[in-house]
């Protein structure tokens, strides 16, 4: 019998070291977002608000080579609307929290990020991907679906303006070097210094005062918490629909 991590998903595992909560996706080849996987990461984001500042610094989110996610699990997004729409505004209600957190948080790219995994990206404080032939950015518009408000709130706050319609209407898929131009990437470094850089960068925002971090989360983003809040709690109240 597999040991459950702390997590409680067999596919979402948590660890903290030095004052970096570590958190790390592995499920199916690519990283799926399943309703089970987004309830862990919640999960490993209460783990972590809770341990207290003088524990847990920052967060650190990664997926496994080649793959932050692909996307919400297809399973369920073709299920039936009920159980897509579900999905979509708790994934987005995930992403909000990890915007509007207390602690810093870094998401490591070791590879794709499509779909919910570059709203991911979007969601963090800073953003360090890997080089390499991989494929970052919303692939809605190719596929027949509209992004959700939540979604394009969140790319309005983190994306160029010069690539934002590119990158939402437009469905415009970069490499790890021009998503860093349009938005998703703060950072390029070779595949085999991800780690090392992401925790870098982990360990300069866990040693900032947490309360200072706070108070500045609250006055640059408050509006955009408002706004992902509302668009959030209109889904739930409605129904997201998810276009066939």
């Amino acid at each position: 019998m597999r040991d459950v991590p702390e997590s409680g998903c067999e596919f979402v595992g948590y660890e903290v070291r030095d004052r970096v909560a570590h958190v790390t996706l592995d499920h199916g080849k690519a990283n799926a977002l399943s309703p089970d996987v987004v309830a862990a990461l919640d999960r490993c984001v209460t783990l972590a608000e809770s341990a207290g500042a003088e524990n847990v610094g920052a967060l650190c989110v990664t997926g496994k080579p080649g793959f932050l996610s692909g996307g919400f699990d297809l399973k369920v997004m073709r299920a039936d609307p009920a159980s897509a729409g579900a999905l979509v505004t708790d994934g987005g209600a995930l992403f909000a929290r990890m915007f509007a957190s207390r602690l810093p948080v870094v998401v490591a790219c070791p590879g794709h990020a499509v779909a919910a995994g570059a709203l991911m990206l979007l969601a963090a404080d800073e953003r360090v991907g890997a080089d390499g032939e991989f494929q970052i950015g919303l692939i809605e518009t190719q596929i027949g679906m509209v992004l959700p408000r939540w979604a394009v709130e969140l790319a309005q706050e983190r994306l160029s303006r010069r690539h934002l319609q590119l990158a939402t209407v437009g469905a415009r898929m970069y490499p790890p070097r021009e998503a860093r131009d349009a938005g998703f990437l703060d950072s390029v470094v070779a595949p085999d210094e991800l780690s090392a850089a992401a925790e870098a960068a982990a360990q300069r925002w866990a040693s900032l005062p947490s309360a200072a971090y706070a108070g500045q989360v609250h006055a640059n983003r408050a509006e955009r918490i408002r706004r992902l809040a509302d668009a959030i709690a209109a889904d739930r109240g409605s129904g997201f629909d998810v276009p066939a």
